[in-house]
């Protein structure tokens, strides 16, 4: 926005009458000088420019400290409105949506421009190329603080390098079993001491390389190298041989029966041996990382992807102010957003429960009454699920007992009584020592915290509310808080995500937990790679246990995670974590859809 309009809906918003908005105003010097915050002498540049542009009538008074007439010619809307425009012709998506939030900005107009960015934005086609490019964007509240394979942590990191990158095999969830990757086969000995895997040919990494054995055995030895925090996985891989460029051997210190889930997990999407890592992916997927800033994250279809190209030609993901929601929103927006345009503006929704579940973890690592095994019970029974859907439902669609929705669905979670919170603070000898939370200041985290911190009262315990801030979560929690509000959603992979889960050594757990309680952990869960699933599954929930019968995780309720879209989007399918799988993604055209009609 230019300086002189700044000006104009400065003195417009404090003068100008929204009855007869073109009617005259009387005003001094002085008075605009204070509302402008500069000399007597600024002023009047400032109502030059004003008067160039159109923008006002100015008619000074005769004499010092005499009053002037003031005429506004054009209104505060329309004033943004044009603004506005120009940010969007100029491709400045992030100012226009700053505008749109300005407190200058009715509802009325607010609603209108979001329109409009509706219909500038989501897909369209660019005339770039003589077919024309089918584009598709969205927003995001906060931005990629890293993309590397080796250090992924989010489920949003995860989400892009899966679409940049390619791993040896991959899980389908729907069958349970591994699909062919960049190996189009595989083999183990009879002791499960030896894996080969035998590559596709002909696959390109996006900058032209030919991939070959050498990138895959460069992408394990780069994960030593950066002190990956996955390296828990590939303890027992002792040697790793290529055969010629396009077989790989992976030899074991002892059987694994699960290598398939370790070299399918999305730490080792393959990367290309001849370059050095430079904080953006270079990989073998169905798009490439065409520019990634601080305002906004580009993908463009690989061309040259051995699998189906995209339908899509290229995806913007605009990186926008937190508006604290949950929802995933595509054609305009996405990410985790509040509402960021009105609901009115998308054609359809798709419900989907999420493996995982909101949780509280406490932080034994720090001093406090959380020690005592008593006052968290006592807060197991404050924080009551059945009470948290019925109170504050939102996106909480059942009690957890579990990470797993449905071994939680095989136990009866009854809501507990307040009554007997207090009873056991009295036998801890609780004497209201603060106890504080820290917790994502996003919608559904905070009114959880406030919800939590009123039972708490009732009881008399004093919990103290301390919203983090991002990027900084890991040194704010362990420094200030007694207990965490988390949220952990599994890959479509869960006995992965479930193993990853109690063992990285970068997760809340292991970042709150102190070594004793962590090598109880680790002790259900040691030998685990050499058993069969049923087995394996079993420990994993032994693991669980522990943490739930101990009170050092209080499970909360499993999520359902919605995505809202235009109805022109088509080939709807969520991958891993609930995302949309963009490489799917197509739109019909308006004669396309004009024949369906």
């Amino acid at each position: 926005m230019e300086l002189s309009d700044t000006h104009f809906i400065r003195l417009a918003a404090a003068l100008q009458s929204s009855g007869r908005p073109e009617e005259p105003v009387r005003v001094t010097i002085e008075q605009l000088s204070g509302l402008l915050c500069c000399t007597p002498r600024n002023v009047k540049f400032i109502l030059r420019r004003l008067e160039e542009k159109a923008l006002i009538s100015w008619k000074p008074g005769r004499g010092r400290g005499h009053a002037s007439s003031l005429a506004f010619l054009r209104s505060t809307e329309d004033i943004l409105e044009e603004t506005f425009q120009e940010l969007l012709a100029q491709g400045k998506i992030k100012e226009a949506i700053e505008l749109i939030s300005a407190p200058e900005v009715s509802n009325l107009l607010r609603e209108r421009l979001w329109t409009e960015l509706n219909r500038q934005m989501g897909f369209h086609s660019e005339p770039e190329t003589p077919s024309g490019q089918d584009v598709l964007r969205m927003m995001r509240n906060r931005n990629l603080e890293r993309l590397d394979p080796a250090f992924v942590f989010t489920a949003f990191e995860a989400y892009i390098i899966g679409q940049v990158c390619d791993t040896l095999v991959s899980y389908d969830a729907a069958s349970g079993k591994f699909l062919p990757g960049l190996a189009h086969t595989w083999e183990h000995s009879r002791d499960y001491t030896r894996w080969t895997f035998y590559l596709r040919k002909g696959v390109r990494f996006h900058h032209g390389k030919m991939m070959a054995a050498d990138d895959v055995k460069y992408t394990f030895e780069r994960l030593f190298q950066v002190e990956s925090h996955s390296l828990w996985q590939y303890r027992d891989i002792t040697e790793v041989k290529t055969e010629g460029e396009y077989a790989i051997s992976f030899c074991l210190s002892r059987p694994n029966l699960f290598f398939l889930h370790l070299i399918g997990s999305l730490y080792m999407s393959v990367l290309p041996s001849d370059i050095v890592f430079s904080g953006i992916p270079v990989g073998t997927g169905p798009f490439r990382v065409a520019n990634l800033n601080e305002d906004v994250l580009t993908l463009t279809a690989f061309d040259s992807y051995y699998g189906i190209r995209p339908l899509l030609d290229k995806v913007e993901i605009w990186f926008l102010p937190d508006k604290t929601g949950s929802d995933r929103h595509y054609e305009l927006t996405g990410g985790d957003t509040d509402e960021i345009m009105p609901w009115n503006q998308y054609n359809s929704s798709i419900d989907y429960p999420a493996l995982g579940c909101r949780y509280i973890v406490f932080n034994l690592r720090r001093e406090g009454v959380q020690h005592r095994k008593e006052i968290r019970e006592a807060l197991r029974i404050a924080y009551d699920r059945v009470a948290l859907i019925r109170e504050l439902g939102g996106s909480r669609y059942t009690p957890a007992d579990s990470l797993l929705p449905w071994i939680s669905k095989e136990r009866l979670v009854k809501e507990g009584q307040l009554e007997e919170a207090e009873e056991l603070l009295r036998k801890a000898g609780y004497a209201g020592e603060p106890i504080q939370l820290a917790y994502p200041p996003k919608k559904e985290e905070s009114e959880e915290a406030e919800w939590l911190q009123k039972r708490c009262r009732a009881v008399g315990l004093n919990l103290v509310l301390h919203p983090l801030q991002p990027g900084r979560y890991a040194e704010e929690f362990l420094q200030n808080a007694d207990l965490l509000i988390g949220e952990e959603v599994l890959e479509d992979d869960w006995e992965w995500g479930m193993m990853n889960f109690y063992k990285n050594r970068r997760n809340y757990l292991h970042f709150l937990f102190n070594p004793p309680e962590n090598e109880l952990l680790d002790r259900e869960t040691d030998n685990i790679f050499q058993l069969s699933k049923p087995e394996r599954v079993s420990c994993l929930l032994q693991a669980e246990q522990l943490a739930r019968d101990n009170f050092w995780i209080l499970h909360g309720c499993h999520l359902n995670k919605r995505a809202k879209l235009s109805q022109s989007l088509l080939g709807l399918h969520t991958g891993s974590f609930g995302f949309l799988d963009i490489s799917k993604l197509w739109v019909k055209s308006g004669e396309e859809k004009d024949l369906q009609a």
